[in-house]
């Protein structure tokens, strides 16, 4: 008959829970991985290159800059033209766009 200790019964019950817990864990990570690589997908975005994909978006969204008033868009056109950046004639064009233009 087998005389086992405490001590190894408690090793034995020890690496056990190690592994079941260990086999949860690398199974919560993988479906953890499949559901943000398909959520990705679905949103149009590379599971590889997400980051940098959302990184350019948001550079070329109006998120990261302050939208300016049709003031201060006129101010500016007045400046570039006084320091001859633009032609009177460029920056009439440009100031006749900005009121024409719904958003102001």
């Amino acid at each position: 008959m087998l005389d086992f200790q405490p001590i190894e019964v408690l090793m034995v019950v020890f690496v056990a829970v190690f592994a079941v817990l260990f086999v949860a864990v690398v199974v919560f990570i993988v479906v953890s991985a499949t559901r943000s690589r398909a959520a990705l997908k679905a949103g149009g975005l590379d599971p590889l290159a997400a980051e940098a994909q959302l990184a350019v978006q948001a550079a070329h969204s109006g998120l990261l800059a302050p939208a300016q008033s049709l003031e201060q868009r006129l101010a500016e056109l007045d400046d570039l033209q006084a320091r001859g950046v633009i032609t009177a004639d460029e920056q009439q064009a440009a100031r006749a766009q900005l009121l024409a233009s719904p958003s102001g």
